[in-house]
């Protein structure tokens, strides 16, 4: 569907095929189902070749006759929600966290010092000043909790542009979900990407390459990149319908029937030398509120270990119950979560580096094939002659038209009949 969007509504399968970098025969099944439940037209070329032309509107078509699409358009716009919920829970969990096991710490105090200085009148007038300090720490909290909860980039970045710091797209309590798990897999694309730029490379060249060009966008060839052997160059043939071509020499091109046909021309587009992966990045976080999460979550491990000291009074505990109580019959959980808090970023870090390496390697592997092609091309010549032999490509525009769904047949046949006429008469004229 976005291919055809893409595409401008007016489509042949090797073109979806390239646009989408999937295989022929799924594309053409695909394109078959969804022409017959969007009440799409097909329009039959003269030699032979189907063009499907979409209505602009076949979205709104197909959710209006599936109850499943109008479901998963609803629940797009749940999980939105949810998952944004699940991101910030978090770095609440993190706050909340720190609010209990510091506000219990200064309950555990206070009480200490009121039962210490009960007998002095002097000592209780200096614990109600202290007590007057309590608040302190709530107030500054409060003051920025709801700044930690600011789903607006855009007032986000206008506030720290004002502080002349570096603008994020995240907000503090989505700075602490892509600290803690990161930001998904850059590369999550990586096989759609591979095959749309083989596609455009073979439609680049009219639809007939040597195995040479294509090598620069695959993986694990092994030992079988080399000159003797092009067995990496079969899932391609099997994926867009192609063939291979040997010339006199006897060396291999290939052909692709399927993207030489076109439902309008088409352009060389650019396309990358070879297929580039993207680094594993550890945060879309910027520094500062990377530091404020590692604080964080220090402050709630020192904190933890200060308040395991406290309750280990265990009478004094059970005097105070409530929130205290509650304290302690969650502490472990409250300790895991802080030593977890950071001990999962720095083992993602490391696996991090370690998978950079591997995608750099990769890459490296892939760009020394498309240099080792450039050096090599002078001596591929003959074979790049050969395929250009081959090279074709066939757009097909409303005139090329034999048959088409959206006219009655007698009235294409009346259209045929008068083109062929036509035809006679030039051919005539031009004898004369």
């Amino acid at each position: 569907m976005e291919a055809v969007e893409g595409l401008n509504y007016r489509v042949t399968v090797g073109d979806v095929a390239s646009q989408a970098g999937l295989d022929v025969n799924l594309a053409q099944k695909g394109l078959l189902a969804l022409a017959s439940d969007a009440n799409a037209h097909l329009q039959v070329a003269e030699t032979g070749d189907i063009v499907y032309d979409f209505p602009r509107n076949f979205r709104n078509i197909l959710r209006g006759k599936f109850l499943r699409l109008r479901f998963q358009a609803w629940w797009d716009k749940i999980w939105n929600v949810l998952f944004y919920l699940i991101r910030i829970s978090f770095g609440t969990l993190l706050i909340v966290s720190i609010i209990l096991i510091f506000v219990a710490i200064t309950i555990i105090i206070v009480a200490l010092n009121s039962n210490r200085d009960s007998n002095s009148s002097s000592s209780r007038s200096s614990s109600r000043s202290g007590g007057g300090g309590f608040f302190f720490i709530p107030r500054f909290w409060i003051g920025d909790l709801f700044w930690f909860y600011d789903p607006n980039p855009e007032r986000k970045r206008r506030r720290k542009a004002k502080a002349g710091k570096d603008s994020s797209e995240l907000n503090f309590l989505e700075a602490v979900f892509s600290f803690l798990f990161g930001d998904g897999n850059p590369n999550a694309d990586l096989e759609e990407r591979r095959w749309k730029e083989i596609a455009q490379v073979i439609r680049n060249h009219n639809g007939v390459v040597v195995a040479e060009q294509i090598a620069p966008y695959l993986d694990d060839l092994g030992n079988q990149f080399s000159r003797e052997t092009e067995d990496y160059m079969i899932p391609v043939l099997s994926k867009f319908d192609g063939s291979p071509e040997v010339s006199p020499e006897g060396e291999l091109v290939y052909r692709f029937p399927e993207l030489q046909v076109t439902a309008k021309q088409q352009r060389r587009k650019p396309v990358e030398t070879y297929l580039t992966e993207s680094l594993w990045r550890f945060s879309q976080a910027d520094s500062g509120q990377i530091s404020l999460s590692i604080g964080l979550g220090s402050i709630n491990i020192i904190g933890g270990g200060i308040l395991g000291v406290l309750l280990q009074d265990e009478q004094l505990v059970a005097e105070l119950g409530g929130l205290v109580a509650f304290v302690d019959s969650i502490y472990w959980l409250l300790i895991a979560y802080g030593v977890a808090f950071l001990t999962v970023p720095l083992v993602r870090y490391f696996w991090i580096k370690r998978r950079n390496q591997k995608v750099q390697r990769r890459n490296a592997e892939r760009e020394e094939r498309a240099l080792e092609f450039k050096r090599l091309e002078p001596q591929l010549r003959p074979k790049l002659d050969y395929a250009r032999q081959f090279a074709q490509q066939t757009a097909i525009g409303t005139d090329d038209l034999a048959y088409t769904t959206e006219k009655d047949v007698l009235q294409q046949e009346f259209e045929q009949s008068d083109k062929l006429d036509q035809e006679w008469r030039d051919r005539l004229d031009s004898g004369s």
